[in-house]
């Protein structure tokens, strides 16, 4: 028989690398009816030697991406620990961590998240659900988004749920099933020129409202392959860094003038890519504090409510729906869906570590 109450951590490293997510959950199960709690939450910022090792990881040797996974297997242990110490947490049933995505290409049957190893239980005394997405392109899925089961048990109020991240991505229903797929890069990209002015991030968006639209460049990402192509469907860094980045970089504009663009190009998309444009839409990730983002998002669907929730719903949902899949997983119950990821069936993904 089933449990009806689980106490576990949920841990997620984004692309756009803010840092380690945690989030302490309380899930409830009452009648079928799925009620979580967010406790204790932290985002642990990656020094600089792991940022630049992350950001590169991408053109690693297959020698060097194994050593890459062991050390930060022993940095993510590290952290969960402190975490668990720091708070004081016991009777934990588990703890449920993504790892950070390095690879991406389920066109060739390929993903790899690294922090996934075996040892990572026993480093840190618990029982840890983890490697959520190697199975789906196992079974020839896109390893993504996994998001939306979340969306669809815990936020079922809301006609979509957007999130943006590295990122985009939306969940939502369409004629039973649930719909979800990756939109466009966003912070990715914006956080990219940010960074080549010396700036972490555009804080609220500033730096892209007081460039300029270059049209000429609009069209250009308008019109790559990607958005034609019908879900489900997925992105990962190596799009951003072999496309998005050298087509950019083929204009001499001012850098506020290529975010002001591809802000203007995410949203335009994002307003594409909703099949209704009325009803309400929940809006997490970091990209929502983007105050020139969300302004233009809004222009694009004037007739949907954009809701953004309180600041541990935005910053730890996805942390707070890995730890889902992981009680899933647990439970042994769906997590990952046929309909959003192409697989060939519904299953229960992920691997149980004891410790």
């Amino acid at each position: 028989m089933h449990k009806e109450t689980y106490n576990v951590i949920g841990v997620m490293s984004g692309t756009s690398l803010d840092g380690i997510d945690l989030a302490h959950i309380h899930f409830s199960i009452v009648d079928g009816k799925w009620d979580f709690n967010i406790l204790e939450t932290e985002t642990v910022s990656y020094q600089n030697d792991w940022l630049n090792k992350l950001k590169t990881a991408v053109d690693f040797s297959e020698t060097e991406l194994q050593q890459l996974s062991q050390d930060y297997t022993v940095l993510l242990a590290n952290v969960i620990k402190s975490f668990i110490e720091k708070h004081n947490l016991k009777n934990l049933d588990a703890v449920c961590s993504h790892g950070h995505t390095i690879l991406h290409q389920p066109q060739n049957g390929f993903t790899l998240q690294i922090g996934n190893l075996p040892e990572i239980a026993k480093l840190i005394n618990q029982t840890v659900v983890c490697d959520f997405r190697v199975q789906d392109v196992q079974l020839g899925g896109q390893g993504a988004p996994l998001v939306p089961i979340g969306d669809r048990i815990l936020f079922s109020d809301y006609d979509y749920c957007l999130n943006l991240g590295g990122f985009s991505n939306v969940s939502f229903e369409q004629n039973g099933c649930r719909i979800a797929f990756d939109i466009s890069p966003v912070n990715t990209v914006l956080n990219f020129y940010a960074n080549q002015l010396g700036f972490d991030y555009d804080d609220k968006g500033t730096i892209s409202k007081s460039g300029k639209l270059n049209t000429d460049l609009l069209n250009e990402l308008n019109a790559l392959d990607y958005y034609k192509k019908p879900f489900p469907k997925s992105l990962g860094f190596e799009f951003v860094k072999e496309t998005v980045l050298p087509l950019i970089e083929r204009y001499n504009i001012a850098i506020e003038d290529k975010t002001h663009t591809f802000t203007e190009h995410i949203t335009q998309q994002t307003a594409v890519a909703l099949p209704n444009k009325k009803g309400k839409l929940l809006a997490t990730g970091g990209g929502t504090y983007n105050d020139f983002l969300i302004e233009r998002m809004k222009f694009h669907l004037p007739q949907l409510e954009i809701i953004i929730p309180d600041k541990k719903t935005i910053e730890f949902k996805e942390a707070l729906i890995f730890a889902l899949l992981g009680v899933l997983k647990l439970r042994n119950e769906i997590n990952v869906l046929v309909s959003v990821t192409g697989a060939k069936h519904d299953h229960s993904a992920g691997i149980v570590y004891s410790n």
